[in-house]
C-alpha cells in the first residue's frame, strides 16, 4: 500500500503541468445528470463546491503556519478561518459568517485547530485502528471475528480515503457511525483475546 502511495505522489509530481492543463479545462459543474456530476468532480476552476473546498484548505494551511503547535482550539475552524481567506480564492459561496462547514478534510481540519501534535494523532489513530483491524481478520480464531475485522477494515478505509476531501465527524450521524466501527475493534480484540489466554492458561 506504502509503495502505490508513493508511485501515485511520484507520478502526479512529474506529471504536475499536464494533470494542472487537463484539470483547467473541465468546465463541468455538479448536476443531476449522474455523468456531468462524476466529471464535475476533478473540476477545480469553475464548480463552487470544488474552488470552495479548496479555498477552506488554504485558509486551513495559513491558520497551520500561524499556530503550528498549538493550533487554534478544538472545534475553532469555522469561527477562525474568516481572516485566513484570500479574496482571488473566494467563491461565490464563500462566506465569513462561520456558518456553512469546516475545513473539509478530516486531516487538515485537525492540523489547523489543534497544530502539528493534533493532526499526527489523528493520523496515529488512523493507523492504530486499520492495524487492529486487519489484524483481526488475519488473527481471529472464528469466521465470525475474521470477516468482522475485515468489514470494518472496509468501513474504516472508505471513511478515511472520503476524509481526505471532506469530513463529517461533526455530524451525529457519520459519527456515531465511525466511533461504533472503533469500539467495534475493540470488543472484538479484546474478545479474541479473551479466547487467547483461556487457551493457552488451560494448555499450562
Amino acid at each position: 500500500i506504502l509503495s502505490v502511495v508513493v508511485l501515485f505522489a511520484g507520478v502526479v509530481f512529474i506529471y504536475w503541468a499536464e494533470i494542472n492543463m487537463y484539470l483547467s479545462k473541465n468546465k463541468s459543474e455538479s448536476d443531476t445528470d449522474l455523468d456531468t456530476h462524476v466529471q464535475s468532480i476533478y473540476n477545480v476552476t469553475t464548480d463552487d463546491s470544488n474552488t470552495e473546498r479548496i479555498n477552506r484548505w488554504a485558509a486551513a494551511l495559513r491558520m497551520f503556519q500561524e499556530k503550528p503547535i498549538t493550533g487554534w482550539g478544538p472545534n475553532t475552524y469555522q469561527h477562525k478561518y474568516a481572516p485566513f481567506q484570500i479574496s482571488w480564492q473566494k467563491t461565490k459561496i464563500s462566506t465569513n459568517m462561520g456558518n456553512l462547514g469546516n475545513a473539509h478534510s478530516e486531516f487538515i481540519g485537525p492540523l489547523a485547530e489543534m497544530g502539528l501534535p493534533g493532526m499526527l494523532l489523528v493520523m496515529l489513530l488512523v493507523v492504530v485502528a486499520l492495524n487492529r483491524a486487519m489484524k483481526l481478520f488475519y488473527n481471529g480464531t472464528t469466521l465470525l471475528t475474521k470477516y468482522a475485522g475485515l468489514f470494518i477494515t472496509l468501513s474504516l478505509v472508505t471513511y478515511y480515503v472520503h476524509g481526505l476531501l471532506n469530513n463529517y465527524l461533526d455530524v451525529d450521524k457519520a459519527n456515531v457511525a465511525i466511533w461504533t466501527a472503533m469500539g467495534s475493534i475493540v470488543a472484538l480484540d479484546v474478545f479474541h483475546n479473551k479466547e487467547q489466554n483461556s487457551e493457552v492458561e488451560s494448555s499450562s
